[in-house]
């Protein structure tokens, strides 16, 4: 019998597909947490309260905008792990760039520690999206 050494663990790939989905599964956690620890800062509330959505007033706009934004990177949880390699591969290089760069401008005037590590989190979680997308292995050629 084989004595376990403490490094004989077995490496298995992981299937880009799921690679993807949880790096879109990750980013939607980051922008929650992101989101709810903002109603701490002092006057967060109040400016809530008075109809502000960061520097944008709420209006039927910019709370369909937020929706989108929030909603795209959720919805491709489920379309990374259902479509097909060549438009799944498409499509999280196009998204992953245009989130890169919505990513990029909620740090633009921020002023919060806490809030850059979350924005650093989210754009490191889009660039690896676009490179293992970019990497997407074709077909009978080992990774």
């Amino acid at each position: 019998m084989a004595k376990n050494t403490g490094t004989d663990f077995e490496n298995r790939t992981v299937d880009t597909k799921i690679k993807l989905a949880a790096a879109w599964v990750a980013l939607i956690a980051f922008y929650i947490y992101a989101d709810f620890l903002s109603l701490y800062r002092p006057g967060q509330i109040d400016e809530v309260r008075g109809g502000m959505l960061g520097p944008f007033e709420v209006s039927q706009a910019t709370l369909l905008a937020a929706s989108v934004i929030v909603m795209i990177p959720a919805i491709m949880i489920v379309l990374t792990l259902v479509l097909p390699a060549g438009v799944n591969r498409s499509l999280n290089l196009v998204l992953a760039i245009l989130y890169t760069l919505v990513n990029i401008s909620n740090l633009v005037g921020e002023s919060w520690v806490y809030y850059f590590l979350f924005g650093i989190a989210e754009i490191a979680i889009t660039t690896f999206v676009f490179f293992t997308a970019w990497r997407w292995p074709l077909k009978g050629v080992p990774e």
